[in-house]
C-alpha cells in the first residue's frame, strides 16, 4: 500500500476581519533602548469536557481574540470527532490557530508544538489581537511557558539504591542531600516525596548539573504575560459532561472516523491511533469488543485521565479558578482587567 494520503492540513488561522479593542493591542515600546512589551496571553485550561472551548469562543468574540489550540490530539489531519476538533462554524466563528499540522502517521511533540503556538501568539499581538491558548494538555503548556529539557532517561540501579537509603535512613535523609546540592529543587518538592527527590538525585548523578540549572536552561524567554483561567467542574458535572460527550462524538460518527482513518493506512499502533476513544474503537473494527464495551470503556478511560489532568492543574500558580456555570461572571471580570493591563 502506498503512503496514506489525507487533505492537507487545514489552512492558517487569518485574521477575522473583526476590529478589535485599541486597549488590548501590545503597546509599542517608547523608545528603541527600552525591552518590548510582553506577549499577553490568556490561556483557558482545564479537564476534558469541563467547557474550556465554550468560554474561549465566548472571550475571544467579546475581546477580538484569536484561539491557539492546546491538545496534543487536535494537531492531527483527520482526527476531528474523536478529539472534539472545533467544527467548521467555529473557526468561521473566531481564528484558530494549532489545527491540523501533521498527519498520524507524522512525529510531533510538545517543544515543537510550543514553538508554533509562540509563533502565532506573537503573530496575533502584533495585530492587535488578543491570544487564547485554550486547551488540557498539560505538557504542552508547560513547554509553552516553562519549556522542557531533555533529561537522561531513568536509571533502575540508581532509584533501587535510593529506595534502599530511604527505607535504613529515611526519605529526609535524601530530601536533605538534595538541599545541599540543588536547594531550590530541594524547596519545591515535600520532604517525604520519594519519588521525586530520587529523580531530582537521578539526574544530578547521571549529568553532575542540578536539575534545577538544567530546567533553567531549557527555559523559552520570559516574554509571555498569561492571564490562566482554569476551570474545574465538581467530579460528578464532570463525568457526567465526560458521558455526554462521548455520546454525542458517537452520534456525530466517531466509528466511522475510525474506520475512515483504517481505511486510509493508518494502523492501530500508531501512537495517535493509540488516544482515548480511537483505541477502543479500533478494537469494535478488529473484532475483539462490542461497541456498547467500547463506548463505556471509553467514558471510563476519559473520566480516569479528567482526573489526571485535574491532579496536574492544581500544581499551578497563579491561576483563577471558575466554575463552568461562572463562565458570565469570569468574563466580566476579566474582560475589564484586560483593558487596565493594556
Amino acid at each position: 500500500m502506498g503512503a496514506p494520503t489525507l487533505p492537507l492540513p487545514y489552512p492558517p488561522a487569518m485574521s477575522s476581519g473583526k476590529q478589535s479593542s485599541p486597549s488590548l493591542t501590545r503597546s509599542p515600546a517608547a523608545s528603541s533602548d527600552k525591552p518590548p512589551a510582553p506577549l499577553r496571553f490568556v490561556a483557558v485550561l482545564g479537564p476534558t469536557a469541563s467547557g474550556k472551548s465554550a468560554l474561549a469562543l465566548a472571550l475571544a468574540e467579546r475581546a477580538g481574540g484569536e484561539i491557539v489550540a492546546c491538545d496534543s490530539q487536535q494537531v492531527y489531519v483527520g482526527m476531528d470527532i474523536g478529539t472534539a476538533k472545533p467544527t467548521a462554524e467555529e473557526r468561521r466563528r473566531v481564528p484558530h490557530h494549532a489545527l491540523d499540522l501533521v498527519r498520524p502517521d507524522e512525529a510531533f511533540d510538545a517543544a515543537r508544538w510550543a514553538a508554533v503556538a509562540r509563533t502565532a501568539i506573537a503573530d496575533i499581538v502584533a495585530r492587535g489581537r488578543l491570544p487564547i491558548v485554550v486547551g488540557g494538555t498539560g505538557l504542552y503548556y508547560r513547554a509553552l511557558v516553562t519549556g522542557l529539557f531533555e533529561a537522561p532517561p531513568p536509571d533502575e540501579g540508581i532509584r533501587a539504591r535510593h529506595r534502599a537509603q530511604a527505607a535504613a535512613d529515611g526519605v529526609e535523609a535524601l530530601h536533605a542531600r538534595l538541599a545541599a546540592i540543588d536547594p531550590e529543587a530541594a524547596a519545591a518538592i515535600r520532604v517525604r516525596d520519594l519519588v521525586r527527590i530520587s529523580r531530582a538525585l537521578e539526574v544530578h548523578e547521571q549529568t553532575g548539573v542540578p536539575i534545577t540549572t538544567l530546567r533553567r536552561r531549557a527555559a523559552p524567554p520570559a516574554d509571555l504575560a498569561p492571564v490562566v483561567l482554569l476551570l474545574d467542574p465538581p467530579v460528578p458535572a464532570l463525568r457526567a459532561r465526560i458521558s455526554a460527550r462521548v455520546e454525542q462524538m458517537m452520534a456525530a460518527g466517531f466509528l466511522d472516523e475510525v474506520r475512515a482513518l483504517r481505511a486510509t493506512g493508518y494502523g492501530p499502533a500508531l501512537k495517535p491511533l493509540q488516544a482515548l476513544g480511537y483505541r477502543q474503537l479500533g478494537a469494535v473494527l478488529d473484532g475483539t469488543a462490542s461497541l456498547p464495551d467500547a463506548v463505556a470503556e471509553t467514558i471510563q478511560a476519559t473520566f480516569a485521565y479528567a482526573r489526571r489532568q485535574r491532579t496536574w492543574y492544581r500544581k499551578l500558580e497563579g491561576v483563577r479558578w471558575i466554575r463552568p456555570e461562572e463562565e458570565e461572571v469570569a468574563l466580566g471580570v476579566l474582560l475589564p482587567a484586560l483593558r487596565g493591563k493594556a
